[in-house]
């Protein structure tokens, strides 16, 4: 018989082979090897911040680490997938500024929304995140100080803008430092063992409208109940009996909430763009995308002058969206994505010419377009 070593609960295991014991003991020491080369790392990153601290520039560099990572994806002979290659870095970088300098981030809250979660996707789970009740606040938070970035949605491919969130950066004078594309997926969770169980369902209304074909084929009869986000309809349904929430299925790990299925969503495309904001420009030396705002002056073909001055300098306009300006009926501020860096030094002769054209002009951020 192979032997055997007892464990305290009355279960047997069967001994490691040596094949086995001497894998393990390889990739022991090369976790030590890996553990001194990370300290390695930490200890130039404290350099770092020490000529960081002399500087006026921002606390989050993401032209750098994104350079910085995709070197590494090309280096990369395998068998490391890129994805767990990108995640592992994802929270080294998150580490290397925490070292530096604590990073506060705001968000819409509570903890668990869409928004908490892609904050963590572009900034990884060590800075201190501040859950905000509405995007004033969060903006507040940012251009005050209180907060050393922000994240925030801007547009959802299905429920197009978030008006207010545009609204913002004509009050707050924030900077876009960065952005990513989030793909919006939905589960049912519950503490109910299948469907059958189920007979009220809670979530978000947006989240509720963008599941109802899902809804109807497999829970006809729940009643579906809004709350005010995907995160408070978990917390619910997790001290509720017979209930489940629509959420982010990260959600299950945060509260111990068992998922009953996936991918709820109707169209598999739902995407949300998130930006975050910082009280700074960030480095553009490798931006690809520029986001302005700009006000006209009252007078037939003005929209129409930047429109041809843009096509002359070969610059694809990617959004163009009016807001109203308030206390002023019937006029408006324009927000523009561009497809270039718009600092580059070849296009300073077109910037200065949107600057004279237009009657206001504010260039919220150059920057990597999300991936």
């Amino acid at each position: 018989m192979p032997e055997t070593n007892d464990t305290p609960d009355g279960w047997s295991a069967a001994a490691p082979s040596e094949p086995l014991k001497d894998l393990r003991r390889r990739i022991d020491a090369v976790d030590a090897e890996l553990l001194a080369l990370l300290n390695r790392r930490a200890s130039l990153s404290l350099e770092v911040g020490k000529v960081k601290a002399n500087t006026s520039g921002p606390v989050f560099r993401p032209q750098r680490e994104r350079e910085v990572l995709d070197n590494l994806v090309r280096l990369n002979s395998g068998p490391l997938p890129e994805e767990h290659l990108r995640a592992i870095w994802h929270e080294i970088f998150a580490s290397s500024r925490v070292l530096q300098q604590p990073v506060s981030v705001a968000y819409l809250g509570p903890e668990g929304t869409n928004s908490y979660f892609a904050a963590v996707d572009l900034l990884g789970h060590l800075m201190d995140y501040r859950p905000c009740k509405n995007f004033r606040e969060a903006f507040a938070a940012v251009h005050g100080g209180d907060c050393a970035l922000g994240v925030i949605p801007l547009e959802n491919v299905l429920q197009g803008s978030v008006g207010q969130c545009f609204d913002l950066f004509m009050e707050y004078e924030v900077y876009i430092q960065a952005e990513s594309v989030s793909r919006i997926e939905h589960a049912l969770l519950s503490s109910e063992p299948s469907l059958d169980a189920i007979t009220v369902v809670y979530s978000h209304p947006q989240a509720l409208a963008q599941c109802q074909r899902w809804l109807r084929q497999h829970l006809p009869d729940a009643s579906l109940v809004a709350c005010d986000s995907t995160a408070a309809a978990a917390r619910r349904a997790a001290g509720e009996p017979h209930s489940a929430a629509i959420g982010h299925k990260s959600l299950s790990t945060m509260l111990g909430l068992p998922i009953l299925a996936y991918n709820l969503e109707d169209e598999p495309t739902n995407q949300t763009r998130f930006v975050v904001i910082g009280p700074k420009p960030t480095d553009s030396a490798s931006a690809n995308k520029t986001s302005v705002l700009f006000t006209l002056p009252d007078k037939p073909g003005s929209l129409a002058g930047i429109l041809e001055l843009l096509f002359k300098a070969g610059i694809n306009l990617r959004k163009l969206e009016s807001r109203p300006l308030r206390a002023q009926s019937w006029k408006y501020a324009f927000f523009a994505d561009l497809e270039t860096n718009l600092l580059r030094p070849e296009l300073s002769g077109v910037l200065a010419e949107l600057r004279n054209t237009c009657h206001s002009f504010r260039l919220l951020g150059c920057y990597m377009a999300g991936e």
